[in-house]
């Protein structure tokens, strides 16, 4: 298959399976808007779930809280996201289209087959680059001085017009979690290093044209705040420490080694709060881009709001000694994770025609099993009474074990098919055949091999296979 349309291909197939739509698209849609449908809402609660699993559940001292997406606008003053959370903006002069000024000139030099690195550069020096090179919009026209702007959203509090006050939705999850820290601290009492976690919305006003979930206005991430004492324990070490265990998880969602690579950030691109940053890319058709991260924050953050609020955020010892943590931060976008996921596991493949399927290929998103939305689909392979009632009592008892489906509609072709499409990993046909000897023929999805099992076994057969 090539890999240049593959995103296009992954897209239609989400839409006409049930995964991800375009949002508001009886109006038009809205650009970078999407919404999840069934299947879609599943794929995306089962990695968040894997991952509360692996950095919250197997870890006692890693704590898990839920802030709200409105906080005082002070938060992100003293966090400095009013005056560094912004992107250099270009304008078409004639329909008004914004685009980010760095992107624009990335592109104008890929399409000349030229590298150029534009990363840290001020809007005049990003301005001067387009025209002297006399770059156009994708329409055409001419650009509007390179500015900057803020990426936060702006919101209003109140009801009396000419008296509401400012506020933003949050453009990261990071800091309701440094708002928590004392909270968490004189509740549960946590000795370092200790971590609080969460997952939730994001809000970020980019300009630019996104990749199917990749880049979105609103998008999920997941992460965590390791908090230590840099005076007892080596930052170097927790944050190789950490990076392994991002590098598995991402593992464990199916991407494989190959596909992805760790980028550390030069200095003039790392952020206002860290000192140390390194980006776990996946490697698209069309380049490298950020899928998680892992940073050095220092004490940046807590020395900041400390300052700022006047209240003390500093970790009392026993012996009554003080320190100001550090922490490292692993985050990891959950809405860019779901792009990733579909693209590595959609194949199209030549068959040789199984069970009524006409054609020689079929498409199948080969999921890791453990985050298919279905795991396994009844099929009752006659329309007899007897038949449809024994796949039904199986669907009625396995699923309360597994998330299943009940199919009887079509034929077992177009059936197997639409299973295929959604990563199911079994397909379980229940036939005449059943009525007398109890078994059911089983059908992996990867390799189409399929196998009689008896109906007592199938729940040990089915955990086993999703196991392995």
């Amino acid at each position: 298959m090539n890999d240049d349309n593959k995103l296009e291909k992954v897209v239609a197939m989400s839409k006409r399976r049930g995964f991800i739509f375009p949002s508001s698209e009886i109006y038009g849609g809205l650009a970078n808007t999407y919404d999840f449908g069934p299947y879609g809402t599943m794929l995306k609660e089962n990695i968040r779930q894997l991952w509360i699993k692996k950095f919250v559940n197997e870890n006692d001292n890693i704590h898990q809280i839920d802030s709200s997406v409105i906080i005082n606008p002070a938060v992100w003053e003293a966090s400095g996201h009013v005056s560094n959370f912004a992107d250099v903006m270009v304008e078409d002069i004639e329909n008004k289209k914004r685009y980010r000024a760095d992107h624009i000139i990335e592109d104008y030099y890929e399409k000349k087959g030229e590298e150029i690195k534009v990363d840290g550069k001020s809007a005049e020096e990003l301005d001067e680059i387009i025209k002297s090179q006399e770059i156009k919009s994708p329409d055409g026209n001419k650009f509007t001085d390179a500015k900057k702007y803020n990426t936060l959203f702006e919101t209003e509090i109140g009801i009396i017009s000419g008296s509401k006050n400012k506020a933003y939705l949050r453009g990261e999850i990071a800091q309701g979690i440094f708002m928590n820290y004392k909270n968490i601290i004189d509740s549960i009492h946590p000795k370092l290093p200790f971590g609080i976690a969460q997952t939730g919305k994001a809000f970020r006003n980019e300009i630019t044209a996104g990749k199917f979930t990749f880049r979105t206005l609103e998008f999920d991430l997941m992460e965590f705040e390791y908090f230590f004492d840099n005076n007892k324990e080596d930052w170097n070490e927790l944050f190789e420490y950490w990076k392994t265990q991002v590098e598995e998880f991402a593992i464990s969602i199916g991407i494989n080694t190959d596909s992805f690579r760790w980028r550390a950030h030069e200095e003039f691109e790392l952020s206002h709060y860290s000192s140390r940053t390194e980006d776990l890319e996946y490697i698209f058709p069309w380049g490298p881009k950020e899928l998680f991260a892992i940073a050095y924050r220092t004490d940046f953050d807590l020395k900041n709001h400390q300052e700022k609020s006047g209240k003390s955020l500093e970790y009392v010892y026993p012996d009554g000694s003080k320190i100001i943590p550090h922490v490292i931060e692993p985050t990891f976008g959950l809405s860019r994770a779901i792009t990733v996921v579909l693209m590595n596991a959609y194949h199209e493949e030549e068959i040789q025609g199984e069970n009524g399927l006409t054609g020689k290929s079929r498409v199948v998103l080969k999921l890791a099993k453990n985050l298919a939305p279905i795991k396994l689909s009844i099929f009752p392979l006659q329309k007899d009474e007897k038949i449809q009632s024994i796949a039904k009592d199986i669907y009625n008892n396995i699923r309360e074990k597994f998330s299943a489906e009940y199919q009887d509609s079509g034929n077992i072709g177009k059936m197997y098919r639409k299973q295929d499409e959604i990563g199911t990993p079994y397909c379980v046909t229940v036939d005449y055949e059943t009525i007398e000897d109890k078994k059911v023929t089983v059908r992996d999805r990867d390799t189409m091999k399929q196998e009689r099992v008896e109906i007592d076994k199938l729940e040990d057969y089915i955990t086993k296979g999703l196991t392995q």
